[in-house]
Parts: structure tokens; C-alpha cells; sequence
């Protein structure tokens, strides 16, 4: 038939076997190319201008939120009432709040933060479990009950030797800690996660509303008794709880070992912990305790590190000899099956539940002999 020229096809001719379109019609298409050229930026414009406004608003949320918290109460310690008749086995939680050991948890998702392996957990009451693995679980756990028996504030803290986790994946850290069949991980500290608990932030040890009082230092005093040497300010937390903001260590899984520097230091060691000396050096009226931190000299190229680690050491000295002396006589109140209990329910051998009690012990009368 060959080339057809001049036919007409819905409003389209062909010429030369090739499509032309009329004059009109590439001008509406031109306008309609350039109307869109236009309104894309306008809305991409607009898109941008809309997150904008929302992260304002959201950043206007979080200042409402943060000047309403600054006006509660700030308390770092509670009324534990009578000393001998505490629970030290169950500690802060109670008995009530304790997770069931023979129970299969649900994992949820794992958390990177920090250097302990940990992952969150829900159980069969939809209640919210963070769990720690690694070195720092059974020292957590019974440094957490005898902080909560000398009047500070802490979480609920419970050790389980062999803990059953349904759809348990590969575990980025930590997997070592998982049974062979992967249903369940051992040696696992949980904390529960309250629902009516917020967190607010962090603190520093030298920066917060109690620097100079018998409570802090009553807390510094804590910190060397049970050899905590991981003093960093993102261990503290301050929890917004009935009103009121609660400042607490959030994380002593550092402690019953010795303190020092990366190659020294230890955790949960009863031979370090029991060789390690507690009271430095007594002044008239101030005490100086052993805190270890500084890094080892060849890491001072990392010059805040070592600021930041050297800094540590300060928690421990110059500590008014009244008030150290005062959290010893409060200390002392307590059995030695209480402080047993405290061992006992991280889940220590018998040798070492007696081990740690002994050295706890001492110290207590170290302190009233000041």
C-alpha cells in the first residue's frame, strides 16, 4: 500500500510514515508540561515546609515535656522503713513482680546500645522485659538489692539461670549465651520496663541537684562498696515516677570485681573483688575510697576517654567521714541472711554467696568504724 499520505486519524496526520500533531495540540501539551514543571517543586515546596512544621512541633512537644519534668521533685533515695524485715531476694519488685522462670517469653527486638548483649521480651501477661547476657547479669542483680536496702532508688532486676524465648533469631551479640536448640538463652538478668516509668534523661555525678548532700555521697560510698567501677553518666537515669523525678544507677553490672583499667578491672570475680582494698586514705573529716578508673597509659592518646575515665576517680574521694559513716550504720541494721539473700538470688553457688557476704561485710564495718 506503501506510504499514505495525508490520511487522517483522530485528529492526528501522518506524513511521511511519522506522526505529526497539529499546532494547537503542541501547545496544550507545552502548557500542560509547563504547568506541571511548576506545581512539582510547589509540592515538593510544600512537602518539605510540612516536615518542617511537624519536627518543629514535635521539638516544641519535647521542651513542653522537658520544662513540665524540670518542675517535679527531683528525690534520689526512698523510705525502705525497717531495714531487718526487707526481702533482699526479690528486692525492689517484691515477690509480686517477679517473672516466672518456668515461663516462655516472646522476643521483641534486640538492643544495640551499650556493650552488653541485651534484647526486650514480652511475657505472657504483655508485660515488657529487657533481658542483659554476658558478665554483668548475677553482679546487676545482687548490687541492685543492696542499693535498694541503703535507701536508692533502682529497677526491678531479677536473674534467671535458663530463660525460655519464643522466635528467638541469631542474636547480633550475644548468641554464644543461646541454648543449641535456640529456644531459650541462660545466665539472663531482666529488668521489667513499667509502664508507669518514663525516663527523662541521663546525670552526672557532678552535676545534679544533691552535689554535697549525705544522700549522694551516701551513693558514691555505694558505688565503692560493691567495686562499680563504670561510673559514666548514661549508667544514670532519672525516671519520671508519681509525679516526681527519680534519680538512680540504672546500670551496675560493673561491680563485685576490681577496679582499674581495661586490663585490671573486673566483673562479678569474688577473688578480685575480695583481695581489692576499699578505704584509701582517711583524712579529719573527709574519706577517701578506691576507685580505679584511669585507662591504661597507652590509651592516652584518646585524650577524652582519659579525661572522661580519670574523672571517675573523683566519685570515690573526698567523702565527708560523717556520711560515709551514717550509710555504714544503716548497712549494718541489715542479717547476714539478708545480705545472703542478696547473692543468692543472683543465682551464686553456695561457696560464693558466703564469699561475697563475708566481704560485704567487712566493709559495713569498715564504714561504722570510721
Amino acid at each position: 500500500m506503501g506510504g499514505i499520505r495525508g490520511a487522517r486519524f483522530g485528529g492526528f496526520r501522518e506524513e511521511e510514515g511519522i506522526s505529526m500533531i497539529p499546532k494547537r495540540s503542541w501547545l496544550t501539551c507545552a502548557a500542560m508540561l509547563a504547568m506541571l514543571g511548576f506545581s512539582l517543586p510547589a509540592r515538593a515546596q510544600d512537602s518539605e515546609k510540612g516536615k518542617t512544621k511537624n519536627a518543629a512541633l514535635e521539638s516544641s512537644k519535647k521542651v513542653e515535656r522537658a520544662e513540665a519534668a524540670a518542675s517535679l521533685p527531683a528525690v534520689i533515695t526512698h523510705d525502705s522503713g525497717d531495714l531487718t524485715t526487707l526481702d533482699l531476694y526479690y528486692g525492689a519488685g517484691g515477690k509480686e513482680h517477679a517473672p516466672d522462670p518456668n515461663e516462655t517469653f516472646t522476643f521483641v527486638e534486640e538492643d544495640m546500645k551499650q556493650t552488653s548483649p541485651k534484647f526486650d521480651v514480652v511475657d505472657a501477661q504483655g508485660e515488657k522485659w529487657r533481658v542483659k547476657l554476658g558478665q554483668e547479669p548475677q553482679a546487676e542483680t545482687a548490687a541492685t538489692r543492696l542499693l535498694w536496702a541503703a535507701g536508692y532508688f533502682v529497677d526491678e532486676d531479677y536473674y534467671v539461670a535458663e530463660l525460655k524465648v519464643q522466635n528467638l533469631p541469631k542474636l547480633h551479640r550475644g548468641q554464644e549465651f543461646v541454648t543449641a536448640d535456640g529456644t531459650a538463652v541462660r545466665g539472663a538478668r531482666l529488668k521489667r520496663k513499667s509502664k508507669d516509668v518514663k525516663k527523662l534523661g541521663d546525670w552526672s555525678w557532678f552535676e545534679n541537684p544533691f552535689v554535697g548532700t549525705k544522700e549522694l555521697n551516701g551513693l558514691r560510698v555505694m558505688m565503692c562498696l560493691v567495686n562499680n567501677w563504670d561510673l559514666a553518666a548514661d549508667n544514670n537515669a532519672i525516671y519520671e515516677v508519681d509525679g516526681e523525678r527519680h534519680y538512680l544507677v540504672s546500670d551496675v553490672g560493673a561491680s563485685f570485681g576490681s577496679t582499674g583499667n581495661s586490663i585490671s578491672r573486673s566483673k562479678g570475680k569474688l577473688d578480685d573483688y575480695a583481695k581489692s582494698k576499699f578505704i584509701d586514705k582517711t583524712h579529719a573529716d573527709t574519706v577517701d575510697f578506691v576507685m580505679h578508673s584511669k585507662p591504661f597509659f597507652l590509651t592516652a592518646v584518646d585524650v577524652s576517654n582519659y579525661r572522661h575515665r580519670s574523672r571517675m576517680e573523683e566519685v570515690g574521694k573526698h567523702i565527708p567521714r560523717a556520711d560515709a559513716k551514717l550509710l555504714g550504720q544503716r548497712l549494718a541494721q541489715l542479717s547476714v541472711g539478708q545480705i545472703q539473700d542478696c547473692f543468692r538470688a543472683a543465682g551464686y553457688s553456695q561457696e560464693k554467696i558466703e564469699g561475697y557476704t563475708k566481704v560485704v561485710q567487712q566493709r559495713i564495718a569498715e564504714l561504722v568504724a570510721l
